[in-house]
């Protein structure tokens, strides 16, 4: 890669870490559910005016939309609304991997190699980890409901994979028109109108610029600047050279989360969070003498079709976002 590209797939890792504690500030005015709808309404109104939609069938993007966009980032808003930190949040949705390669081998028969199984015990072990110390020390539902959240992007990885789409943008974009409207009646039934009225109807007021100007970054820059960015160097350079840098988004989640909260992992879930983005780094690899001598399984895993991720977290092994 070249040193601009480089910096480029810096900035992306950066604006996708900043994302979590961008998030908890925009739900301490937005209700979860709202928020997603919002979100995802801000992206849609100018996508179905501006974008040609993707090339591929309804009943695909409407499946995309659903695990990408409504479970992955309901269940993530639902977590840290109650109670995880958005540092650690950024490690725990680093389980999409290992969930992607396992439902990928049962959904699409893929092969999962030594290696990635390797990476998946020891990403899972992490997990376990923190799981269990969370237990122990605060409420354990906020990392069962990020996990979720996790398991939504892991199911909607390998349904944007089949989905195969020619322009991997265009459907990170369209995917959008699939949440408001669910995620609005959602929020109608569960956060009650009373709610949704004080949310909106204070959203002009000063109290509320902070949580506003946080929803616009996630539309923005999180969204569009970033997946524009990261698309763009996936169809300049194998997947094997831009996934590492993906890993950077758990490192900045956690040290941007301490400057803005005062967030400090305990060194049991510091060590464990280290053992995820290990585990999901090991299982992305492909040894570079392999596929120089010609191991035909392991070219094509160097090499996979590109396919859009959401802004959080490091895709799986298999994809150009390793997934």
């Amino acid at each position: 890669m070249t040193v601009r590209d480089r910096l480029l797939a810096l900035v992306v890792a950066v604006c996708w870490g900043i994302n979590f504690p961008v998030t908890a500030i925009a739900l301490e005015h937005f209700p979860p559910f709202l928020l997603v709808a919002l979100r995802f309404t801000l992206l849609a109104v100018p996508t179905v005016l501006l974008v040609p939609r993707p090339a591929i069938p309804w009943s695909r993007l409407l499946l995309v939309g659903a695990t990408l966009g409504m479970l992955q980032f309901a269940f993530l808003y639902l977590g840290i609304a109650a109670g995880m930190p958005s540092g650690l949040a950024s490690l725990v949705l680093q389980a999409s991997a290992p969930f992607t390669v396992v439902i990928a081998g049962f959904w699409l028969r893929e092969r999962i190699t030594r290696r990635q199984a390797i990476g998946i015990g020891i990403a899972v072990v992490g997990l376990v980890v923190i799981a269990g110390h969370r237990s122990q020390v605060a409420a354990l539902l906020p990392v069962v409901l990020t996990l979720c959240g996790a398991l939504g992007w892991a199911i909607g990885n390998v349904a944007v994979r089949r989905a195969a789409p020619p322009n991997p943008m265009h459907l990170t974009l369209w995917m959008s028109i699939v949440a408001p409207v669910p995620m609005l009646a959602l929020s109608f039934v569960v956060e009650g109108p009373a709610r949704i009225g004080e949310s909106l109807g204070s959203v002009f007021t000063l109290e509320a610029l902070p949580s506003v100007l946080c929803l616009l970054y996630l539309v923005l820059i999180a969204s569009v600047v970033g997946y524009g960015i990261w698309t763009r160097l996936l169809s300049v350079y194998p997947s094997a050279t831009v996934a590492p840098f993906s890993m950077l988004v758990p490192v900045v989640g956690v040290l941007a989360s301490w400057l803005a909260f005062g967030e400090v992992p305990d060194l049991v879930e510091l060590v464990a969070g280290v053992a995820v983005v290990g585990g999901v780094l090991y299982a992305s690899r492909v040894p570079r003498a392999r596929a120089r001598d010609g191991d035909p399984e392991e070219a094509r895993v160097a090499s996979p079709e590109p396919v859009p991720v959401p802004e959080t977290g490091t895709a799986p092994p298999g994809s150009p976002l390793r997934r």
